[in-house]
C-alpha cells in the first residue's frame, strides 16, 4: 500500500467532491458508505443545497471547519482546478477516485506538492472494507496493484 492511501486512511474528516442530483452517482455512493463507516464527511457541490438530508458546502473556500483530506469524484479535466482550491484551503491529502486521474492532475498535484492516492477504489481500503469491495482488494493483492501515487 502506498505512502498516499497510508497518510490519506488517517483522516476522520473528509470533503467529498463529486456528490449530485443523481442519487446513484458514485459520488453519492461513496459519501453514504464513508459516513457510515464513522467518518465525517462534508459534501461539496456548487449549487446542489442537500445530499441524503446534509447541507452541502457550495465550495472548498467556504467549509466551515478544516478537513484532513479531499475525496474527488468528478471528470479528469475538472480536477487540476479542484486541486488548486485545495491546496489555497490548506488540504494536502486527495484521493482521486478511479475515473478522475489524468496526467494533468498528477502534474497539478505534483507542483502544489499534494499527497494523492489514485489507482484504486477508495472503498477498497477504508475500514471496514465490506462487500464486493473486499474481493476487489483480495484479486488487487494477488494481482500486485493495491493503489498507487501520484
Amino acid at each position: 500500500m502506498s505512502q498516499a492511501v497510508q497518510d490519506f486512511l488517517t483522516c476522520r474528516r473528509l470533503a467529498v467532491i463529486g456528490v449530485s442530483r443523481a442519487r446513484r452517482k458514485y459520488g453519492n455512493y461513496a459519501y453514504r458508505e464513508l459516513k457510515a463507516r464513522g467518518l465525517n464527511v462534508v459534501p461539496v457541490h456548487p449549487d446542489l443545497p442537500s445530499v441524503d438530508g446534509d447541507t452541502c458546502v457550495p465550495s472548498l473556500e467556504r467549509l466551515p471547519t478544516p478537513v484532513d483530506g479531499l475525496l474527488v469524484c468528478v471528470r479528469p479535466d475538472k480536477v487540476p482546478a479542484i486541486l488548486r482550491q485545495a491546496a489555497a484551503v490548506g488540504i494536502r491529502r486527495i484521493w482521486l477516485q478511479q475515473g478522475a486521474e489524468s496526467a494533468d492532475a498528477t502534474t497539478t498535484a505534483t507542483e502544489l506538492g499534494l499527497s494523492v492516492a489514485q489507482g484504486a477504489c477508495i472503498l477498497m481500503h477504508a475500514p471496514p472494507v465490506r462487500s464486493i469491495h473486499r474481493l476487489h482488494r483480495g484479486l488487487a493483492r494477488v494481482f500486485g496493484r493495491l493503489g498507487t501515487t501520484g
